[in-house]
């Protein structure tokens, strides 16, 4: 979507990870953050937020949204057989061992969905913002619903009541990805549930106070321990200088 809409809700969205040679993140960040931000959306899509992984020195994440699987379709050729890719791209892989970590994604509800504005995305150069971004991811078993009904309807209601709104409650987008070019990861069935914090020890506190509650505590958490297939995975995350989100 072209930045000079002020908001954005994509339907669509991809939790990509890449892990990167040794000590080249900051290289990665600084040509993505000054090439393609702009330029993707100019292409038809939405980057939503690019982050430091503060678990691993060498793992880049980054969202970005579509309108839709066709629109995904149609900016990603129009992007990747384009020529800033041409020219900027071989630099790009140069820095990743692994770009294939990739969750093809949608809001849980309408509600739930990225709301961004490209218009206040900071410049080329910003510093990173003083900010900790949480991402949760919970596994449950392919065609199953219930663990993600119960985070849509009973844990993000606790969410909310007890700290920050998360900015996005996603789930795995089950169309088939018909972009071949870039491997999404298949047989999944998550939920993904991204929250900003001012610091870490806000979201430490925040993990608390819904450990605290009673209706979490008794109820939602014991519920959903029962539907998943792991212990849930939480990314720790540092907003670069040009996240739209931070």
């Amino acid at each position: 979507m072209p930045p000079t809409d002020p908001v954005v809700h994509p339907a669509v969205i991809e939790l990509r990870q890449y892990t990167l040679r040794p000590g080249r993140r900051d290289e990665l960040i600084e040509l993505f953050d000054r090439e393609f931000v702009e330029t993707q959306e100019e292409a038809g899509m939405s980057v939503l937020g690019q982050f430091r992984d503060l678990d691993d020195p060498d793992r880049f994440v980054w969202l970005r949204g579509f309108r839709d699987m066709a629109a995904r379709h149609r900016a990603l050729t129009a992007f990747y057989d384009g020529p800033v890719w041409a020219k900027h791209g071989p630099r790009a892989n140069a820095t990743m061992i692994d770009s294939d970590n990739v969750l093809l994604l949608r809001p849980l509800s309408d509600e739930n969905g990225f709301a961004v504005s490209s218009s206040e995305r900071p410049q080329v150069g910003a510093p990173a913002p003083e900010r900790f971004v949480s991402a949760t991811m919970w596994s449950f078993p392919p065609g199953r619903y219930d663990g993600i009904a119960l985070i849509r309807d009973g844990l993000l209601p606790v969410l909310r009541k007890t700290g920050p709104t998360p900015f996005a409650a996603l789930g795995t987008e089950t169309a088939h990805n018909t972009f071949a070019g870039l491997p999404v990861r298949t047989g999944e069935n998550v939920a993904v549930v991204c929250t900003s914090y001012p610091d870490e020890s806000a979201y430490r506190q925040h993990l608390a106070d819904i450990q605290a509650d009673p209706l979490a505590r008794d109820e939602m958490l014991p519920a959903i321990e029962r539907e998943q297939t792991a212990a849930p995975r939480v990314l720790r995350l540092a907003p670069t200088g040009r996240s739209a989100i931070s």
